[in-house]
């Protein structure tokens, strides 16, 4: 009798193991051809600054209409603000002489918060964020600490409730994500500081990489680590969605609550392989939930912006999949009935003490 109720518990058992997992455990693939052009960069009609060039583009962001851009080390000193058409209508100098931009973001103040965190020899005491006005291009400089040493970084991130975090970029492994300590708005650092930051996790997306899937993407870098070198990152409108790009893909992270440490932590709801690019460090989300993606030059023409229509959507809706999948997977029949592995020990457990009980007698 044991061996019978054994083996009808196991299917039972299995059934609820099978249908706990969710049906779309996967985050949702995107071609790179579902890029297209949106428009490129010219700066003819008005000139550019000195030590300011749109062929280095390390930073994005598009606001109120209009497109924000940023060179990197040596290319930063001014930010271009551009049309729709790309076409830039005037530069903003920065308001202090940074050490290496590699990123911007939209603060919740409506600013722009630059991040001066590029730091290939990994030997800066202080990194920063520099705020900016989006009109006047007033501003100042946030310094910021590490709690364990200097990291090179490219992407920052400013949540909806305005809390900045920083990820690093390694050439294997897993980037590192720091917030200044006790979860400090943007709005609220000191100036010029130092204010210290802290860990708060880790971002790693090497389990959504198979062999084949690490040796696509562009760029000069060693294919093998194409996906795992972080290189900028952006946040939707509503504070929602979060974009982290590398040279191959951008992964996009459901954080209905705001939280991206813990959308990070849950992994990637969609991976958009990029199209081919000289060397891709810019991204950024338009107010009505498209992904823009750009380019440094390397020497060459400057390359097109390029745009994934309803990026936004698209994740949106993979997260409400997987809410639907969760809410199936507790009703499958091992959960509903009760009946699962533990189940099955305590149906052995009241056969075995009948048959004692019998022979008792």
């Amino acid at each position: 009798m044991a061996v019978a109720v054994l083996a009808t518990c196991a299917p039972l058992a299995a059934a609820g193991t099978g249908f706990a997992e969710p049906f779309f455990r996967d985050q949702t693939a995107v071609d790179a051809s579902e890029f297209g052009p949106l428009c490129t960069p010219d700066d003819s009609a008005v000139g550019t600054p000195d030590e300011a060039s749109l062929e280095e583009l390390s930073g994005l962001v598009s606001a109120g209409g209009l497109l924000y851009a940023v060179g990197d080390s040596g290319s930063d000193r001014a930010v271009a603000v551009m049309d729709g058409n790309c076409a830039v209508q005037r530069w903003l100098p920065l308001p202090v002489d940074p050490y290496d931009v590699e990123d911007m973001a939209s603060g919740s103040d409506g600013r722009l918060w630059l991040a001066d965190t590029g730091d290939n020899g990994r030997r800066r005491e202080t990194v920063a964020l520099i705020a900016m006005d989006r009109d006047t291009g007033a501003g100042e400089l946030h310094r910021l600490t590490y709690p364990d040493g200097p990291h090179d970084a490219e992407t920052v991130l400013v949540q909806r409730d305005g809390t900045p975090l920083i990820v690093t970029k390694e050439v294997f492994g897993a980037g590192n994500v720091y917030r200044p300590v006790g979860g400090v708005a943007v709005g609220d650092l000191a100036s010029p500081g130092p204010t210290p930051l802290e860990k708060v996790g880790t971002l790693d997306v090497s389990a959504t990489n198979g062999v084949d899937d690490a040796t696509t993407g562009s760029g000069t870098t060693a294919p093998a680590v194409h996906s795992t070198m972080f290189t900028g990152g952006a946040v939707s409108a509503d504070g929602t969605v979060a974009a982290v790009r590398s040279y191959s893909d951008v992964f996009l992270f459901s954080a209905p609550d705001g939280d991206l440490a813990a959308a990070f932590a849950a992994g990637p709801a969609v991976r958009a392989h990029v199209p081919e690019q000289p060397q891709g460090e810019s991204v950024a989300f338009t107010e009505n939930g498209d992904l823009l993606i750009a380019s440094e030059a390397r020497e060459g023409p400057v390359p097109p912006i390029r745009v994934l229509p309803g990026a936004v959507s698209r994740v949106q809706d993979q997260a409400r999949a997987q809410a639907v999948s969760d809410e199936a997977s507790t009703q499958s029949p091992g959960t509903a009935w009760g009946i699962g592995v533990a189940g099955g020990v305590v149906v052995l457990a009241v056969v075995a003490g009948s048959l004692v009980r019998r022979r008792a007698r």
